[in-house]
């Protein structure tokens, strides 16, 4: 898309007038890098476009990678210590190298991962890579397993700003030393031409849902929320979703929703409204101690599941008709920290980011018992 060029002053004006009023700011401008702080979250829409969310700069950039080859995976993706493989192709060693996120670009199949320097530094169970430093490298691997760094300032991109983000000030309660602005963007959804983005705002019940219109070009809405966690046993409005997806339940549009320790949560779409307050319906507590990374869904054989991945238990697999047939919601402490919706357990220790690769495919970050990560492809039909 090209426009008209305009005067400095008044584009500056323009832009201005975007970024405080609304909460929207909107560029197209193929040749300048865009000015990511942060690749805090990685999530493809279905036509290609990479939407990046920045917790740093709290906002969400559009990256229109261009042309490429539409490819659809038939064998297996295996990509052996790809740390070791990252630090070659930048210079420095596999101990540095920290995977952030992972996405699989739904044209051309190829893995997309939020790459920064800063593992060493990685030595409590609590923290999550965001929590140490900020990603700024992208870097592709495509069907043949082959990695190459994507130059920024080659690609198409616009954005958009998330209004009253928590402020970089704020601390993390019992993270020392953790600012909360690295939780500003938890995990990014695209549906209806609406993003959702979940994190943290600087609202005094501070989990949030925002909601931004694609392409950006519409005021940013935001709804707090609130849930009942029953590991904790209280009603908790600060610790963020960690990972989320759309679903259809019931005939409804819904948010499924995973926080930490692990409740799912259900939140119906349409009441996630400007300025609301909205509740969620606590469906299952899957364990705690535990951090949801990834949830998504895959179809096997004309069944849909959900397959959720953790930081500390091991690849889950849910199946939405028992949630829909799940009638209540958890609102009392839960002994043993599970209830609710059944699960299934599936052989995924140590499975760090999941993602799904082509119709047939899941891909995985996963550790090892010997400590390298390789990246994988699992079909569906062997879960």
């Amino acid at each position: 898309m090209s426009r008209p060029r305009i005067s400095p002053r008044l584009s500056l004006l323009v832009c201005l007038a975007l970024w405080f009023c609304s909460g929207i700011y909107a560029q197209d401008d193929a040749g300048a890098e865009p000015g990511i702080q942060s690749m805090s979250v990685l999530t493809f829409a279905a036509d290609g476009t990479l939407f990046v969310g920045d917790s740093k700069a709290a906002t969400i950039w559009a990256l229109d990678l261009g042309e490429r080859p539409t490819h659809t995976p038939s064998e297996r993706l295996v990509v052996t210590d790809i740390e070791t493989k990252i630090a070659a192709l930048l210079g420095t060693r596999a101990s540095e190298v920290l995977i952030h996120d992972l996405a699989t670009d739904p044209v051309s199949a190829d893995v997309y991962l939020a790459v920064s320097r800063g593992r060493s530094t990685w030595d409590n169970r609590w923290q999550l890579p965001n929590d140490l430093t900020d990603a700024t490298l992208l870097i592709r691997v495509d069907a043949a397993g082959q990695l190459e760094a994507v130059e920024l300032s080659a690609v198409t991109w616009t954005s958009g700003r998330l209004p009253n983000p928590v402020a970089p000030d704020k601390q993390h309660r019992w993270k020392q030393g953790t600012s909360l602005r690295v939780d500003t963007i938890t995990d990014i959804a695209i549906q209806n031409a609406t993003v959702y983005v979940s994190g943290l705002s600087n609202e005094e019940f501070a989990s949030t849902l925002w909601k931004l219109p694609y392409p950006f070009d519409g005021q940013a809405t935001a709804s707090t929320l609130e849930i009942f966690h029953g590991a904790h046993g209280e009603y908790e409005t600060h610790a963020p979703i960690r990972t989320f997806l759309p679903y259809r339940l019931e005939g409804r549009d819904h948010l499924l929703a995973a926080y930490l320790c692990t409740p799912l949560v259900t939140f119906e779409s349409a009441s996630l409204a400007a300025g609301a307050h909205v509740k969620g319906r606590t469906v299952a507590e899957f364990g705690s101690g535990n951090y949801p990374l990834d949830m998504v869904v895959y179809r096997n054989q004309g069944v849909e599941k959900i397959a959720i991945a953790n930081s500390n238990l091991p690849l889950m697999l849910v199946d939405p008709r028992d949630i829909e047939a799940y009638e209540g919601s958890i609102t009392r402490e839960t002994p043993g920290y599970t209830e609710g919706v059944r699960y299934e357990i599936r052989s995924g220790n140590g499975i760090q980011q999941l993602d799904r690769y082509g119709d047939e495919m899941l891909v995985a970050l996963q550790r090892l018992p010997g400590g390298t990560l390789d990246l994988v492809s699992m079909s569906v039909r062997r879960l």
